[in-house]
């Protein structure tokens, strides 16, 4: 099954926490075992699978990002090259198996949304589908 969820974001880059949208996503498909893709259709946002315990992993993250892919110096003219640098490091999809109904993540794992050209309305789509035990 196919399910499509708009984010409004609020800052030009963040770390938000999307679990809740694939566990969602899979308890109205009712799949007991199988896979969970998440999909960032943006070219300046991405998503990835990180500690979701402590706050200050996020704010690392988002530190070290800025560190590894500094502001200024790009030809591109929008602007936001450092955005596209971001969610290419970042990827733009994550699978996630589905086991006995449940995402299978590690105790503080959470999926992650990263925006690095907000604010902005994004979309978020997520396909899972059943598969053999």
């Amino acid at each position: 099954m196919f399910f499509s969820f708009d984010l409004q974001t609020q800052n030009q880059t963040a770390l938000i926490d999307i679990t809740h949208l694939a566990v969602k996503a899979v308890q109205q498909a009712g799949i007991k075992d199988g896979l969970c893709l998440v999909y960032i259709p943006h070219t300046t946002a991405g998503v990835t699978i990180n500690e979701n315990a402590d706050p200050d992993v996020v704010t690392d993250i988002l530190a070290a990002l800025d560190k590894i892919v500094p502001a200024g110096g790009y030809r591109h003219r929008e602007g936001n090259s450092p955005a596209h640098i971001k969610a290419s490091l970042m990827g733009s999809s994550q699978t996630v198996i589905v086991r006995k109904g449940n995402l299978v993540l590690g105790t503080w794992q959470g999926i992650y949304f990263c925006e690095f050209d907000g604010p902005r309305r994004r979309k978020i789509h997520i396909k899972v589908w059943q598969t053999g035990a």
